[in-house]
């Protein structure tokens, strides 16, 4: 079976061109492939298929084999990789996931896809949606108890669930210790990615992410969408804003006033190509 490696701001996984390779249990493959010691090494496994709905369906699965609805880094490589490897000639694409259509706008030179502007569209804030077990119309700088300690978090689903913790000193954080009680916390019924969130400034945010499934990662797509909503929401930052995450910068932008949707640009990379046999 043929792979290509690719990376957004080092969140990287393993892409499968479906339209030519057969995947029957992309489950256990994803737990196969993104071992980083016995495999080819990644945070999950995407399978590029054919949509009834949209030019493209990303079907997408976290390390531990979980099935996993939207990835904004993963989706951005899926546009590289059509766009690079001849599916498409469109420089406007959509791609279905988990059940939604985003609209990727691809920014070419020399031939080959430099970055990706993804509509990930509107947010949403309704509990019973994202979900959190709670009562309420949203869920915004509400007590959160983890290991003894009170956070305060905001909850928004970008098409998969966040909890946005703004904290003082995002790089002094233990998220090996904490994460996976964020993440499986009994308000989250279908598990939660986690996002620490330091303000630099109303237009700059620092941010480390647990993710489901996956740990921590250098950086999450979905999940600086999710924070610069949150930051908006209590205060914080600017409808625009940079989140800087361990792997890079991503540019996210809440049309709030407008379209509602929020606006994600950032690079997508090639790693390398293989073979697994």
């Amino acid at each position: 079976m043929k792979f290509t490696k690719m990376q957004g701001l080092g969140n990287d996984y393993v892409y499968v061109n479906c339209f030519e390779e057969g995947v029957f249990d992309r489950a256990a493959l994803a737990r196969r492939v993104s071992d980083r010691h016995f495999g080819v090494g990644g945070d999950g496994l995407i399978c590029i298929c054919p949509s009834k709905r949209a030019d493209f369906w990303m079907d997408m699965y976290n390390a531990d084999g979980s099935s996993s609805q939207m990835c904004g880094n993963g989706i951005r490589c899926v546009g590289k990789f059509v766009y690079d490897n001849g599916l498409t000639d469109k420089t406007t694409i959509t791609v279905e996931s988990g059940g939604e259509i985003k609209t990727l706008e691809l920014h070419v030179a020399d031939g080959a896809v430099q970055s990706v502007r993804v509509d990930m569209g509107k947010p949403i804030l309704q509990p019973a949606l994202i979900p959190v077990d709670a009562e309420g119309d949203t869920f915004i700088n509400q007590p959160l108890a983890v290991q003894g300690k009170r956070y305060m978090a905001t909850c928004v689903s970008m098409g998969n669930p966040h909890a946005v913790v703004f904290v003082e000193d995002a790089a002094g954080l233990d998220l090996a210790a904490i994460g996976p009680d964020f993440e499986h916390h009994l308000l989250f019924p279908e598990r939660v990615n986690t996002e620490f969130v330091q303000v630099v400034d109303q237009s700059t945010l620092l941010m480390r992410v647990w993710e489901r499934g996956s740990g921590e990662t250098l950086a999450c797509g979905t999940g600086a969408c999710a924070s610069v909503v949150a930051g908006v929401l209590n205060g914080l930052c600017n409808n625009t804003a940079t989140v800087k995450l361990l792997g890079g910068e991503l540019e996210i932008c809440w049309d709030r006033a407008g379209t509602g949707s929020v606006y994600m640009t950032g690079p997508a990379e090639t790693v390398f190509v293989g073979e697994l046999v």
